[in-house]
């Protein structure tokens, strides 16, 4: 049980460094840079946590399962893109968009974290992830993870 209870705390501990890291990738000022700074970020995440819980991680079957997940989750996808484009606007547009990137990306790394931590807590491997399955706990999460980005980093100003 204590040995459930480290790796829950080092697994939360793990989601809010990539969600911190998800914010900075906010202020990528490169539209398009951004999201893919986002998507090696998550990428990360996934195997960090893969790698505590034991389960056996490539590069390729976790690009595969991120990508379906966040697939899932078009509108979500689609705000970052956009959010990104708008940095290319002159004026406000950097900001606008550096603060939605941040905000969307932090909450969408938390999402993803926590649907992994679920998962692999649950003794599966990434060959039984079913994007499908999750579609409403990430959804839930994601709600979650905007509240934990205010909650967490009300400091942090893109």
């Amino acid at each position: 049980m204590a040995e459930t209870n480290q790796k829950s705390a080092q697994a939360e501990q793990t989601i809010k460094k990539h969600m911190l890291a998800a914010l900075a990738a906010g202020l990528v000022p490169l539209p398009l840079v951004d999201v893919a700074v986002l998507a090696g970020l998550q990428l990360n995440l996934v195997r960090s946590l893969a790698d505590l819980y034991g389960v056996e991680f490539s590069s390729q079957i976790g690009k595969s399962a991120v990508g379906a997940l966040m697939g899932g989750g078009l509108p979500v996808s689609l705000s970052v893109n956009l959010g990104s484009l708008a940095k290319g606007l002159l004026g406000l547009g950097w900001v606008v968009g550096g603060a939605s990137v941040a905000l969307f990306g932090a909450a969408s790394t938390y999402a993803v974290g926590k649907v992994f931590v679920q998962h692999f807590e649950s003794g599966n491997t990434f060959l039984s992830f079913d994007p499908a399955q999750v579609k409403a706990y990430y959804a839930q999460k994601y709600e979650q993870g905007k509240n934990e980005v205010r909650k967490n980093f009300s400091g942090f100003k893109p």
